[in-house]
């Protein structure tokens, strides 16, 4: 497979402030996110995931090594990477397509192209009946999903998604959860998604990253097939109440626990 966003040592180092010390939040990162992938990060809190995601997606510069875009240095934010945020982050004064097509908007496409693709996506995640409703109309869940129509309509290369479903009830999380793999089989981008879910994160990739605590480390990598078993089958509980799944789910709790008693966290 190709590499879509290459990591060549990638560090990350906070300067100190205010009397504290300096904060190391990632330490010699090197990975390959390849075409087609759905990748999932895992880790005891504070171990560098949404460093990590905001590295790649452009926001925070490496203290040293290299991210790579097929090839070419990503030096800000481009249009080849869009982000799903923890909270939405929509504009209230703005209804659910005007939302979904704002970032075309700010790329000069013309109003009636950009309303197309605009309705294409939220067709995709299910909200066509909901375009001209404000945004304060929607429960948690449908802003999540106008949140990844928005993303996907300025058809980047890769996702990355920070945590999109923590705020999230434990029903209208499993619903998201199959939502999103159905978009992302229909639209085959490369996939970045952090999760303190265990379960999320072992239904949802091809391939899933352990951290360290700081400094943030890949130190285990897995792939699994747990999201093929639902596409064949389509029962999501079926598949996490297997005897695979669960045992699975209890050696990544074994590492993610073990590497916090370690000492290991700060």
């Amino acid at each position: 497979m190709t590499a879509v966003i290459s990591l060549n040592h990638v560090a990350m180092v906070f300067p100190a402030l205010q009397g504290l010390g300096s904060v190391k939040a990632l330490e010699d990162v090197n990975f390959e996110f390849r075409e087609n992938e759905f990748v999932v990060a895992l880790g005891a809190s504070g171990c560098g995931k949404t460093t990590l995601l905001n590295v790649i997606a452009g926001f925070l510069p490496p203290t040293s090594g290299q991210v790579l875009h097929k090839g070419d240095p990503i030096s800000g934010p481009g249009r080849d990477r869009g982000v799903v945020f923890q909270k939405h982050a929509l504009l209230p004064w703005l209804n659910v397509i005007q939302n979904t097509e704002f970032g075309l908007k700010l790329q000069g496409v013309a109003s009636a192209e950009r309303r197309i693709r605009a309705r294409e996506n939220l067709a995709l995640v299910g909200l066509s009946d909901f375009e001209n409703y404000p945004i304060y109309q929607l429960s948690g869940g449908m802003q999540q999903r106008v949140g990844l129509a928005r993303a996907l309509t300025c058809d980047p290369d890769m996702l990355l998604m920070d945590e999109p479903l923590g705020a999230l009830d434990a029903f209208t999380r499993e619903n998201m959860q199959e939502l999103i793999l159905d978009v992302w089989q229909k639209t085959r981008k490369v996939v970045f998604f952090i999760t303190h879910s265990v379960e999320e994160a072992l239904f949802m990739a091809t391939r899933l990253v352990v951290m360290s605590p700081r400094p943030g480390r890949i130190t285990h990598e897995y792939k699994l097939d747990f999201y093929n078993q639902y596409f064949e089958s389509g029962n999501a509980r079926q598949v996490k109440s297997s005897a695979e799944f669960i045992a699975m789910r209890e050696e990544i709790l074994s590492i993610i626990y073990g590497e916090e008693r370690s000492g290991l966290e700060p």
